[in-house]
């Protein structure tokens, strides 16, 4: 990193930027629900993506969209080594 950087870590990040991540539409097929999960999985920190399935939840978004495949998003992400927790969440989420 450049001196004259300085490393941000553990920054609060406001309820605006995650919003943003409901935004993204896929340029495919993928259902625009599973689209947003994982662009927020890929994108947020755990209790970051914790806040993003509510607001994403009151946005009326499906949890369990599915690809052609048949897959879900934890289906998807269950093999990743750092998925537990946010596998968890979605589970809660979804009331499982």
């Amino acid at each position: 990193m450049r001196k004259d950087k300085k490393q941000v870590i553990g920054e609060e990040i406001s309820d605006e930027s995650i919003r943003l991540f409901l935004l993204p539409e896929p340029a495919d097929d993928t259902p625009p629900s599973l689209h947003k999960l994982i662009k927020a999985y890929r994108g947020l920190r755990i209790d970051d993506f914790e806040r993003f399935l509510k607001l994403f939840v009151a946005a009326g978004y499906d949890l369990e969209a599915r690809d052609a495949q048949g897959r879900c998003f934890v289906d998807l992400i269950a093999d990743q080594r750092q998925a537990e927790p946010y596998v968890e969440l979605m589970r809660a989420a979804a009331g499982r």
